[in-house]
Parts: structure tokens; C-alpha cells; sequence
């Protein structure tokens, strides 16, 4: 008689929400890591979920600030949540106080768009979601009165954290300035300490201390999972600043904020992203000191996430009625801890 089959084995774990088993098979918890406590009154926001793209389940929440109904038109804000492109939901409760707070305090309409996640879906299926989900809100959203009514579609700004920075960096080089159409424009992307990597390491990452929220080693997990088999971390997806990512310079983007956090071991990679996007781009970069990876779905009620909003909603009222500005700024910010 033949002995049975091994039982399977955890091969990789991401923050015990998702699992890769030895027999291939992957597990997953609709539960986030850590949960966060949501106000009673959603910052006076309203919120309901539409499926975008059938065909895999995906769905966008859509959020409008409750005066937005009956006031002029607001700008839109395309998020995309983060997660090593692995794991995270535009239900969990970290990544919906975000996109509560966004819409509550730029004001803006907010579209919170699911994607497909590795490594079932590997690179680059997730940045391909976030260029299906922009011809998505070109072709459809406009039609939708409960976002009409509010939303101002030629003032579209495309937002990310970590792995979702990462999307909106490919999306606006998909896309450009004008690359959705005369009806909706896109004036800005904001990239909230976008997930980037590569082959040689940065002195954060050789340096980067085993207690730290975000770990080189899980950035390689994260990496192992998400990218296409015999890639590289050099994979263009994934390090768009590094020596196989296409040129830039020949590419109209809208105007740039990259924000990174002092602790971050990501940040000489954003900061390195930033310095290329200086050349002949309209480029903003910020580094919060004192926080990590992350911070702003961690704690999205906190002081730094307030210093953080008000960074954004500046550069959202800067840009939303600019289609080009000459200006290349670098702005290194350290606040007080």
C-alpha cells in the first residue's frame, strides 16, 4: 500500500494573510495584519463598491464627501492600496481610513481600485490592472451620476502606497498628460514611498535593522512572489529607475510628488527614482523624517498622516488646473519628531 501524500508545508508567508504552500496551492485571509479603527461618522464621506472588472472580481470603492453632492465639481483621486503587490484590499480598514481621509480632506472624489495580486497574478499583472482601471474611469465613471455629480474628470490625479505608488508611477508613464482623452485629464501622480527595488543593494537595505516594520529580506519575499519566473530584481516593473527600465526622457508625464519616509528602507530607491524624474519633468520630492514604510495606512489618524495629507492637498490645488509648469523642484523636508 502506498504511504499517503505528504501533508503541505508553508514555503512563504506574508504577515499571515497569505501563504504559498509547498504543493503550489496559495491560502489567504480576508482579515488584514493589523486592524484600525474607523470613525463613526466616516469623516463625513460616503462610500459604496462597483465591480470594474468582472472577469477577475475586482472592484473600486468609490467615496464622495457628503457636501460634495450639492457643491462644485472636485478633483479625482485613482488609488491604488499596497502590499508587495502580495496581499492588501481596498476593504481593509487601514487602506479605507486612507482613502476616507483623501476624500474628506483634499476634498476629492476618491476611486479605490482592487488588483489582481501575486503570485497567483505575477508582474506585470498589477500595473496592467492599473492602466485597464484609468480606461475604466474614461470610459464608464462619467456615465455613473453618484459620481458625476461631484467628480471633475478633466482635474484626475492617479495616488499610490508602496506597491500601489509603484502602479500610479505606471500609469502616468502609460498615460501621460493626455493620453485618456480630451475629457479626462491627468494633472498629477502622487507615489507614497512607491515599492521599488533592484539587484544591487543600497546602503539602507545592507544597513536596514531586523526590528524594522518593512525588512530587505521581506522586500525580497515580496519580490520572489510577485515576479515573473527567471526575473531579476532589475525587472523594469519593479525598478524603474534602474538599468533595464525604458528612457523616460521622450515621455510627457504630469507632474510628480514622491514622498518617502526617513526610515524607510526604501528610501535611496525613491530617492534615486526622484533624481531621474528631475530631467525635464515636474518632480517633488519629500522625505518625512522620523517614520517608516508604510506609516500612513498604519496610522492614517495620527499627526505625521495629517502632515502627510497636507502635503498631498497642497500639490493637488497646485497642479489641478495646471497642464504644465516649467519648474523642477527637489524638496527635502524633515519635520519635527
Amino acid at each position: 500500500m502506498s504511504s499517503p501524500a505528504p501533508e503541505p508545508y508553508v514555503v512563504e508567508d506574508c504577515r499571515g494573510v497569505m501563504q504559498l504552500m509547498s504543493d503550489g496551492t496559495v491560502r489567504r485571509s480576508a482579515d488584514p495584519p493589523v486592524a484600525v479603527e474607523i470613525t463613526a461618522d466616516d469623516c463625513g464621506v460616503e462610500w459604496k463598491d462597483v465591480t470594474w472588472e468582472p472577469e477577475h472580481g475586482l472592484n473600486v470603492r468609490l467615496y464622495r464627501p457628503l457636501r460634495a453632492a450639492n457643491d462644485a465639481r472636485i478633483p479625482v483621486v485613482a488609488y491604488f492600496h499596497g502590499g508587495g503587490f502580495c496581499i492588501g484590499s481596498g476593504r481593509w480598514s487601514s487602506f479605507h481610513s486612507c482613502c476616507l481621509r483623501l476624500a474628506a480632506e483634499l476634498p476629492a472624489v476618491v476611486l479605490s481600485f482592487y488588483y489582481r495580486l501575486a503570485p497567483e497574478h505575477r508582474i506585470p499583472a498589477a500595473q496592467e490592472d492599473g492602466a485597464k482601471a484609468m480606461s475604466w474611469l474614461r470610459a464608464t465613471a462619467a456615465a455613473d451620476p453618484w459620481l458625476a455629480n461631484a467628480a471633475h474628470f478633466a482635474r484626475v490625479f492617479v495616488a499610490g502606497d508602496s506597491a500601489g505608488g509603484n502602479i500610479a508611477h505606471h500609469v502616468a508613464t502609460a498615460f501621460g498628460k493626455t493620453g485618456l482623452g480630451p475629457a479626462v485629464r491627468l494633472r498629477g501622480h502622487v507615489l507614497l514611498m512607491p515599492a521599488m527595488a533592484g539587484e544591487a543593494r543600497t546602503r539602507a537595505e545592507l544597513e536596514c535593522p531586523p526590528g524594522a516594520y518593512l525588512t530587505t529580506e521581506t522586500c525580497d519575499k515580496y519580490c520572489r512572489l510577485a515576479l515573473p519566473g527567471g526575473a531579476t530584481r532589475d525587472h523594469p516593473a519593479i525598478n524603474p529607475a534602474g538599468p533595464e527600465a525604458p528612457g523616460l526622457e521622450a515621455v510627457e508625464m504630469p507632474p510628480v510628488l514622491v514622498v518617502a519616509a526617513e526610515r524607510d528602507v526604501l528610501r535611496e530607491r525613491n530617492a534615486a527614482y526622484a533624481r531621474r524624474m528631475e530631467w525635464g519633468k515636474d518632480e517633488e520630492y519629500v522625505e518625512l523624517a522620523g517614520v517608516e514604510h508604510g506609516f500612513f495606512s498604519r496610522d492614517p489618524w495620527s499627526e505625521r498622516a495629517d502632515e502627510l495629507l497636507r502635503l498631498v492637498r497642497r500639490f493637488v490645488v497646485e497642479h489641478h488646473d495646471c497642464l504644465h509648469l516649467s519648474r523642477r523642484v527637489v524638496l527635502l523636508h524633515h519635520s519635527e519628531q
